[in-house]
């Protein structure tokens, strides 16, 4: 089988992708591990950025869509010291350029505007190879094939199709966040809830912090962050939600009860997510028939940048193969042109807001950030 255009994952940026392709003729094909669209969560909230993440949803006809699954509030941002002394104070008046929504409403509203066929489920790369000619045969666990003549990698950090490119493997950064939820937080956590407040809050000290993010219906998404070493929670039985919760709330020892009762009452067990990233500066030769966007391309520390980079990544390749039909090589190269720069100049962004959160000036270097952004 050889389809058109042939992209590797059902995230954002490969979504994004299919759809402004569609919009403009051309049809694609999406292969994704997952078994459905419901397998399983989709994360918490994004900021969609106006710059970028909006001028992709515009160039795949959503921007209404888009406006109906904004969390109205969600702008609104509190900074507090480790003691629970409250130090910025922001609430959303909805003039903001980044509203929030949920990622698994940004997922369905793209998989909702695609053909039903888009996307063929339960495909898990095990292989690709070049056959020469610009086509790449994709292998799947269950040990079918498909041709492709131009194919796209929007599989993530750990992407199946990069090392057709790149040597390049993602390295970790010495920094692990730990995710875990409180639902029906108005009720059952009124404290937490009120420090979180409409939108978001940050706890920082330097090398350590705690932010939340109040989610629909009353739900609480925390993020945990420390600067430790890979290893450290190597002994730590995460399947054992409230033994892991005590270990980790154990690194906060001091700080006030409101911030650490987000890790030792959550309603879910405790996610482990230690932070990788490529090289800021990441590129690869022209290699015929095939390129990478989002993670697979740049993946760098999370700053609230990487699934607009992704989204905006897939709609500048998407117009390049509609401006170039009989071209596809001509595509990919004015492709990679604009975003190697673009996605060098927001990596080393997302090192240097590591220092804002985890250094020696934190909480301070925060406050000082939102300030002038007001």
């Amino acid at each position: 089988m050889t389809t058109p255009v042939t992209i590797v994952g059902a995230g954002i940026g490969g979504l994004t992708l299919a759809r402004v392709l569609h919009v403009h003729g051309i049809p694609s094909t999406i292969y994704e591990a997952d078994p459905s669209a419901g397998a399983r969560t989709q994360g918490g909230q994004l900021d969609i950025h106006a710059e970028d993440g909006q001028v992709a949803l515009a160039a795949a006809g959503l921007t209404d869509e888009f406006r109906a699954i904004i969390h109205h509030g969600a702008q609104a941002a509190r900074v507090f010291d480790k003691h629970g002394t409250v130090l910025f104070d922001e609430p959303d008046d909805g003039t903001g350029e980044r509203p929030e929504v949920l990622r698994g409403d940004l997922r369905r509203i793209l998989l909702d505007a695609l053909p039903r066929d888009t996307v063929r489920w339960g495909h898990k790369v095990a292989g690709v190879r070049a056959l020469g000619g610009g086509r790449h045969e994709l292998t799947f666990a269950d040990g079918s094939t498909v041709t492709s003549s131009v194919l796209v990698g929007a599989d993530g950090a750990w992407s199946k199709v990069r090392p057709l490119l790149s040597d390049a493997v993602p390295t970790y950064v010495g920094t692990t966040f730990v995710e875990t939820y409180l639902y029906d937080a108005d009720a059952q956590h009124p404290d937490a809830a009120r420090a979180v407040g409409a939108g978001s809050m940050f706890a920082l000290a330097p090398g350590k912090w705690i932010a939340a993010h109040r989610e629909a219906d009353a739900v609480l998404h925390t993020y945990v962050a420390l600067q430790c070493p890979a290893d450290r929670f190597d002994d730590v039985d995460f399947a054992d939600a409230r033994a892991a919760a005590d270990v980790v709330a154990a690194e906060f020892e001091g700080w006030a009860t409101v911030f650490t009762d987000l890790i030792r009452h959550t309603d879910t067990p405790p996610v482990l997510r230690p932070i990788f990233a490529l090289p800021s500066d990441h590129r690869w030769d022209r290699a015929p028939g095939v390129t990478l966007i989002g993670d697979a391309a740049h993946l760098a520390p999370p700053a609230g940048e990487g699934a607009n980079l992704a989204m905006l990544d897939a709609a500048e390749l998407a117009r390049a193969l509609a401006s170039h039909t009989d071209d596809a090589e001509a595509a990919l190269a004015s492709y990679e042109a604009a975003m190697f720069p673009r996605s060098k100049a927001s990596a080393v962004e997302a090192h240097r807001g590591l220092e804002l959160y985890f250094g020696d000036s934190a909480p301070y270097g925060l406050v000082d950030f939102f300030s002038r952004a007001s």
